[in-house]
């Protein structure tokens, strides 16, 4: 199942030198004329193809913001703090940058009648009551994070319904791939890290609990799939629909790179999800998408990727030293 091709648009991506945001830029890039607002906080200029128009600024500014939309088709909007610790120690900044900014983002997209396709978050749920979670589910977030993501959600549909605003909310689970870095990087990221090192592999908790993981190839074609869609004014999660327990992770990535690392428990993390896991129904037939990228497939390309990067800068150390 293919996403819609987007061409000739002109298209913003806040936060678009991060994780997701610069994989999905890299999509746009040959078709589109692309902009990037990002304070590069976490994100990396590196990731960024040459043909992209780059503003250097804070999604907060809504300066800069205006700059960065005007004249805009399509606001594809990543730009969030995703630390959930963070958001628990900082509030209010959280808030700012989570929802106050994102309402500069959704009335900037009203005065150029622009397309907005959020980033939500399965953190809306918080302990689901039914597994797998449909968008239907209750939402209770367990943490200002995830407040701010659920009303965030809520002000995306009300904005298509009030403002006959186009817009979609795509409550991303746990997604992974290249160029997931920092100390909030992921699970995946950190075991790879572990085992590539010969560390232990350190499991909070019992190591029970299952989440649900999605290739970023695959986050990017939902949201390509949401730029299209007649479906607006809706929610969506994106996931596989598939569920793995953190302990069976640990040991798929520990064979997966050969490593002989241990596999150790700590103390579980306080308020921690036990169980998650995406009901993709919806996604499949209001957006079209499915995902496509299988866990284990993709941690045997996050692996083979790693193992070419570190040939190739021992090939340039050893042309150095010549």
């Amino acid at each position: 199942m293919r996403s819609p091709p987007i061409r000739d648009q002109t298209i913003l991506v806040t936060g678009g030198a991060g994780f997701i945001g610069s994989h999905l830029v890299e999509a746009l890039v040959p078709n589109n004329e692309v902009r990037v607002l990002d304070n590069f906080s976490t994100g990396d200029r590196s990731f960024l193809p040459e043909d992209v128009t780059v503003i250097d600024g804070d999604i907060t500014d809504p300066i800069a913001l205006q700059q960065a939309a005007r004249g805009v088709d399509i606001i594809f909007h990543q730009a969030a703090m995703v630390s959930v610790a963070q958001s628990v120690s900082a509030p209010r900044a959280s808030n700012e940058t989570n929802l106050e900014a994102s309402l500069l983002v959704l009335e900037q997209a009203r005065q150029e009648d622009a397309r907005v396709v959020v980033a939500s978050s399965a953190a809306i749920y918080g302990h689901p009551d039914e597994l797998p979670v449909p968008e239907t589910a209750s939402t209770d977030p367990t943490s200002p994070y995830g407040i701010q993501k659920l009303a965030l959600d809520q002000y995306v549909r009300r904005y298509e319904e009030l403002y006959d605003l186009e817009t979609v909310a795509l409550r991303y689970f746990n997604a992974y791939g290249p160029r997931q870095q920092g100390p909030y990087s992921g699970v995946i990221s950190t075991f790879l890290e572990q085992a590539r090192a010969g560390e232990p592999i350190t499991v909070e908790g019992d190591g029970e609990q299952t989440r649900d993981f999605v290739h970023v190839d695959d986050v990017v074609r939902a949201n390509l799939c949401a730029a299209t869609t007649d479906n607006v004014g809706e929610a969506y999660n994106v996931g596989t629909g598939e569920r793995i327990s953190i302990r069976d992770l640990a040991e798929t990535i520990r064979d997966a790179t050969e490593s002989q690392s241990p596999i150790v428990h700590k103390d579980p993390r306080p308020g921690d999800i036990r169980h998650s896991g995406a009901d993709v129904s919806k996604a499949a037939s209001g957006l079209g998408f499915e995902a496509r990228i299988s866990l284990e497939s993709g941690i045997r390309s996050l692996v083979s990727a790693e193992s070419l990067a570190r040939s190739d800068q021992a090939a340039e150390r050893a042309v150095d030293a010549q």
